[in-house]
């Protein structure tokens, strides 16, 4: 498959696309930034310009134009300003939605935060507050749609070395787990039809990816 990944420069993102090359698929990373290009065709990506924020959905569908499917990777992250929250952890995800519907293509794996259907604590602080209302309003449009979903929910990300061991399941409770076992999680589901309509907390955990995926499935 040629895979959009919305996000194409995000640290899970050049985690992952190495990792989809190794499986015989062709990553396209979108990226606002054309100074990114030689860095992500390195690691084996095709590129493509697109402006999460800047872009209506008509601009989202030309990026998505010829792939089979899409990982919307991209957020504003935890801290920082408000208003991108909105305009990328949110809209983002309803434009790329919307134009995944819109040319045609049916598999969507999205990246998402653990436990944001819970309550916010009254002293969490408006930044992440906005980050979390994002977070849960994308997954509950995707939800919505007519795709074939796969959403995860990654705990506290770190940036150490692959333990190539994770937990993964509706319940699971809030932990930490590497960016790169994230990655590796995103490019096992992408191919399995079965994790097709499923929703995930992941964190590290004691099985491997495939053996924490069958039992999230109840395998």
């Amino acid at each position: 498959m040629r895979i959009a990944i919305v996000g194409g420069n995000g640290q899970i993102s050049r985690l992952l696309h190495p990792l989809l090359v190794q499986a015989g698929h062709q990553p396209m990373a979108l990226v606002r930034n054309q100074d990114h290009r030689a860095g992500l065709e390195a690691l084996g990506a095709e590129v493509r310009l697109l402006d999460i924020e800047g872009q209506d959905v008509d601009g989202f569908a030309d990026a998505f134009e010829g792939c089979d499917a899409v990982v919307f990777s991209a957020g504003g992250g935890p801290d920082g300003n408000i208003e991108r929250k909105r305009t990328v952890d949110l809209e983002g995800a309803l434009k790329s939605v919307t134009a995944a519907e819109q040319v045609g293509i049916r598999r969507f794996v999205q990246v998402s935060a653990i436990n944001v259907d819970e309550p916010v604590a009254a002293d969490a602080g408006e930044v992440w507050t906005a980050y979390v209302a994002a977070k849960r309003d994308a997954d509950i449009a995707l939800r919505a749609s007519d795709l074939d979903w796969t959403i995860l929910r990654p705990g506290l990300l770190t940036d150490e070395p692959p333990t190539g061991l994770v937990a993964l399941g509706p319940d699971i409770p809030r932990g930490s787990v590497t960016r790169a076992d994230v990655a590796a999680v995103l490019a096992a589901v992408i191919d399995r039809d079965d994790a097709i309509g499923h929703q995930w907390n992941l964190v590290g955990g004691d099985l491997s990816v495939s053996a924490a995926i069958d039992e999230a499935l109840g395998a």
